[in-house]
């Protein structure tokens, strides 16, 4: 777990030095982001179930749903990629190196994509999972389309096979997020701290 911290600091500390400096407000987002990429990563690792070539259904999105939700698209995106880059390094299937980038840093970077719809983010939530499944599927289609059953299209194959562990991770996670918005307080610990 000490890897995505890692990572997050040397980002944030590079990136504050070029933006001008460090505030309280960056150190907060810098600890927000490395725990809660590092809650994604505990997460990945409590499967409900897991499919032969890859994909699972777990909580591992919520985390980096809430990071886009809470600080915006930019830190959302910088979340997925470092907890893509977490799982690249803790023992993700790999193939070929090509795949390994779609379908880890490539795929969990567009889950920041919900910061888009900060407002509406069960819309955002869907979109960025779909986003993440396009890359999945494409992968699938260029790396994996010897599995596909003869007389099968591969696309068609590659979006079965995807989606049957993203749809039921998209209707976990829209679930899970349901409840903890009902919780009290939540949607105001979900807006960032002023400077």
């Amino acid at each position: 777990m000490v890897i995505p911290q890692a990572l997050v600091g040397l980002w944030f500390y590079f990136g504050g030095q070029i933006r001008g400096g460090v505030t309280l407000k960056n150190i907060r987002m810098m600890v927000e982001t490395g725990m809660l990429v590092g809650l994604a990563m505990a997460l990945n690792m409590l499967k409900l179930f897991e499919m032969p070539q890859g994909g699972s259904v777990s909580l591992e999105m919520i985390p980096i749903f809430i990071l886009a939700i809470r600080w915006g698209t930019g830190t959302g995106l910088i979340g997925g990629l470092l907890f893509g880059v977490g799982q690249l390094l803790l023992g993700a299937k790999i193939y070929y190196p090509m795949q390994a980038l779609l379908d880890y840093p490539i795929a969990f970077t567009l889950l920041g994509l919900t910061g888009l719809w900060r407002k509406h983010f069960y819309f955002g939530i869907t979109a960025a999972t779909l986003a993440r499944g396009f890359a999945h599927v494409l992968s699938g289609v260029i790396f994996f389309a010897e599995y596909t059953p003869v007389g099968q299209n591969v696309w068609i194959y590659s979006l079965i096979y995807n989606g049957s562990y993203l749809l039921p991770e998209l209707v976990l996670s829209v679930s899970v997020m349901a409840i903890l918005t009902k919780q009290k307080g939540f949607m105001q610990e979900m807006q960032p701290m002023s400077q």
